[in-house]
């Protein structure tokens, strides 16, 4: 997922893309085997996912 990411097209794609990853990641674990570093990893998803929010919201004018 590399490039530059400037319309809200692209924006809204990149974030559809990481929640499917992010989904997909949780869908893929075990709750008999999951363990810490596991959750620590849906945990730094998630944080990723919040800086581009929040990269692309100043991106965004407001409406």
């Amino acid at each position: 997922m590399g490039g530059t990411i400037s319309t809200k097209n692209e924006q809204l794609d990149y974030l559809q893309k990481r929640f499917e990853l992010l989904a997909s990641v949780i869908d893929g674990m075990d709750a008999e085997s999951a363990n810490v570093e596991e959750l620590d990893s849906i945990l730094k998803m998630i944080d990723d996912i919040e800086v581009k929010v929040k990269q692309f919201r100043r991106d965004w004018p407001n409406a």
